[in-house]
């Protein structure tokens, strides 16, 4: 790997937040502000700690923790599009539900990515 341009869980996550970020902005302006702001937050924060932690790669121990980091955020935006899910806060229904099951699929590849690094990774990098 040259960057951190060529993980896959990068990649992934860099265009859910996108896309998390475009669907925040169809809620209600009064979630907008609340559960809105709250996913746009973790969502973007799953890349930045992708990235900040691959800025780390040369310290095995320092990786892994901002990918742990990365996870934890990842979880955190499942659960504020179920909130946004379950409060009935949007009319696009299938957008969100498919939101949900796209960042549980980001969730389970950050989660192999952390065990593989955990035993493959060559500090020498």
């Amino acid at each position: 790997m040259k960057s951190y341009r060529d993980l896959e869980i990068y990649v992934v996550s860099k265009k859910l937040a996108i896309a998390a970020h475009a669907a925040s902005l169809t809620l209600p302006k009064f979630e907008t502000y609340e559960e809105g702001s709250q996913l746009r937050r973790s969502s973007k924060a799953i890349t930045s700690l992708i990235v900040e932690g691959y800025g780390r790669k040369r310290y095995k121990a320092d990786f892994i923790k901002y990918l742990v980091y990365s996870h934890a955020e990842c979880d955190e935006t499942i659960i504020h599009l179920e909130f946004i899910l379950e409060t009935g806060s949007t009319k696009h229904i299938e957008d969100f539900k498919n939101l949900v099951e796209e960042y549980i699929s980001l969730s389970k590849k950050i989660n192999k990515f952390i065990q593989w690094a955990d035993e493959h990774w060559n500090e020498d990098q």
